[in-house]
């Protein structure tokens, strides 16, 4: 009597322990499932659209229009500037302030 019991409780056993393989492998195939789509969705997110991909070319260029204009704007700043100091320096050093009313250097 002792071995049919024993049977019938291994048997038990390996019956639960192979609905329970097919529960986790059922689990497995979702979970995969559910990467794969996820890695997908990532995988279109990161692509990026051609018409974006313009927009944002155009507007790296207008940037760069804008930085050029500043830095001719800078130059032009600068040049005029050396232009007035030159004139001050070739002038004998009679600028404007060391002028009488009467438009003549004053003896300083």
């Amino acid at each position: 009597m002792a071995t049919p019991s024993v049977s019938f409780r291994i048997s038990r056993s390996a019956e639960d322990l192979a609905a329970t393989i097919h529960a986790l492998s059922q689990r497995l195939v979702k979970l995969e499932q559910r990467l794969a789509a996820m890695e997908g969705q990532i995988h279109e997110t990161q692509q990026a659209d051609p018409e974006e991909l313009a927009s944002l070319d155009n507007v790296e260029r207008l940037l760069q229009d804008c930085r050029d204009l500043l830095e001719e704007q800078d130059l032009e700043e600068e040049d005029s500037a050396a232009l007035v100091a030159s004139a001050d320096a070739t002038s004998g050093g009679y600028g404007a302030a060391s002028q009488h009313r009467d438009g003549y250097p004053s003896a300083a």
